[in-house]
């Protein structure tokens, strides 16, 4: 006879067994189930692949998937054009400050368009950037050559890409026909910075005569707060010299500047510092496109882009 505490073991016992060979003979049961699914052969007439419904739900998803990164892939080549058009600025400010050195502290010369022209017609490559920018089917618009040559350009080892912005795919209808996929050149340079040729007069530049012109690099009292490269916007872009009026009443755009930075600019200054500027005046920004802005172009209610760009273009004499 067996005690309780003796039996209540043996039921104990028995039930453990029980559930253990139920569930071997269970997993037995399955592994073996889903071996016969998979090595046998589909009936005939069975089709495999998805259904319409599981076709759409998988395209859904990957729509989902392609908003939600597209964004960020574009901002992110947004980013990189950006760093790209800095390190080129950069370099266009080591050569400019290279240049200076090789010439007692005298600054590149900066012409505007009539003067561009005739000196490479005469087969002299003296400006700073020795090309002037059209809409047109001009060489000048993709001839490298005349970059390299003069100017700044045996101070970049004749390179001519930092004289490009990545960002900048601007081109004419005409341009695009002809199989342009871009011009030369998207930055400018200070109107106040460098020899301006037949602009100036007795020292003065003729556009701003109560203004300092800085022709050597002593010139700058605060080089820290004076730009030399900027990018320009494409309708602008022509010679590269950077003009506009800081005495001007009312304020007007007579050159204006870049935005291919999510609304925004590099600069350059006199002192090799970089700097961006994102412009929060909606009458600085354009689309960068032929005839997207007539001028010069008054600076209407908000003049805060124009205000901060004046400050930082030269000094009243």
């Amino acid at each position: 006879m067996l005690f309780p505490e003796g039996w209540n073991c043996l039921k104990s016992f028995v039930y453990t067994s029980r559930r253990l060979w139920v569930k071997s003979r269970l997993e037995t049961i399955s592994a073996g189930m889903l071996t016969k699914v998979l090595l046998s052969p589909k009936p005939y007439g069975a089709r495999g692949g998805f259904t319409l419904l599981e076709a759409l739900i998988v395209a859904g998803i990957i729509a989902l998937l392609a908003s939600l990164i597209l964004p960020v892939l574009s901002n992110a080549k947004g980013r990189g054009y950006s760093v790209v058009c800095l390190n080129n600025q950069r370099q266009l400010a080591l050569a400019w400050n290279l240049y200076a050195e090789d010439r007692e502290g005298y600054l590149p010369y900066n012409y505007g368009t009539n003067e561009t022209y005739s000196t490479v017609a005469s087969g002299q490559f003296l400006n700073w950037a020795n090309n002037v920018m059209t809409w047109y089917l001009d060489q000048d618009n993709t001839n490298t050559a005349q970059l390299a040559r003069g100017g700044l350009g045996p101070y970049l080892g004749r390179v001519v890409s930092p004289f490009r912005c990545p960002g900048d795919r601007a081109l004419s209808e005409d341009q695009r026909s002809a199989g342009w996929r871009e011009r030369t050149r998207s930055y400018s340079m200070n109107a106040m910075v460098g020899h301006a040729g037949t602009y100036i007069k007795y020292g003065k530049n003729v556009n701003n005569p109560k203004f300092k012109q800085f022709v050597r690099l002593g010139d700058i009292p605060n080089p820290a707060g004076i730009f030399v490269f900027i990018d320009e916007h494409p309708d602008s872009i022509n010679d590269g010299y950077f003009l506009n009026k800081p005495a001007s009443e009312p304020p007007f755009w007579y050159d204006l500047p870049g935005s291919y930075h999510n609304r925004g600019a590099n600069l350059a200054f006199a002192d090799l510092h970089i700097e961006y500027r994102k412009w929060v005046s909606e009458g600085t920004v354009y689309p960068p496109e032929k005839d997207a802005v007539k001028l010069p172009a008054e600076v209407l209610d908000d003049t805060r882009d124009y205000d901060w760009l004046m400050q930082r273009t030269s000094i009243e004499q």
